[in-house]
């Protein structure tokens, strides 16, 4: 059984926001053909092609990420190396998405939290980019919780529906596949 875990923080003020972009794609699953029975609750499940998930939002705010993936690896008894954290990467530009595996945080608080949690980074993450195309923002933790303009949203429509093709991908034909066709 696979978790795939959205990170973003849950007040609705935050919703539409650069830092929520990984409750986003969790949404846009639920809404693809492949996780159409999905509830995006406390305890929802989905499979795709006879491989069950958990679709997952926390409802603690992003730098508590650790406490609820944890909570719920422990309740489902799953394997960490099952675990799919999907967030924001300022690093890398609006836009494109990147899969990794067994990384560091970089920064991200979210991530760090989950790490510190688990006692380990050896999870896969779609680090999907946020910088923006001029110049790197002065106050990181204030432009993360910034909504995106009107021209980013159609470019954050299109990398959460990516996202969600790369996740789909990876749960029918493994990591490997995934990461040589979207990594490029």
């Amino acid at each position: 059984m696979f978790l795939i875990f959205g990170l973003g923080n849950p007040d609705k003020k935050y919703e539409e926001t650069r830092h929520n972009i990984g409750s986003k794609v969790v949404d846009e699953l639920r809404s693809s053909s492949g996780f159409a029975n999905a509830r995006v609750i406390n305890e929802p499940e989905a499979s795709l092609e006879n491989k069950e998930v958990i679709l997952a939002k926390p409802k603690t705010f992003m730098n508590l990420s650790g406490k609820a993936a944890k909570q719920l690896i422990k309740n489902y008894k799953l394997k960490i190396k099952n675990l799919i954290i999907i967030h924001d990467d300022l690093d890398i530009p609006l836009g494109k998405v990147r899969i990794v595996k067994n990384r560091g945080a970089a920064g991200h608080k979210g991530v760090e939290s989950i790490i510190k949690e688990l006692g380990t980074k050896n999870f896969i993450r779609f680090r999907i980019g946020i910088y923006p195309q001029r110049r790197k923002p002065k106050d990181p933790e204030k432009f993360v919780l910034q909504k995106f303009n009107k021209d980013e949203e159609k470019i954050v429509r299109e990398v959460t529906k990516k996202t969600t093709e790369a996740i789909e991908l990876l749960l029918r034909e493994g990591l490997g596949k995934a990461m040589n066709e979207y990594n490029k």
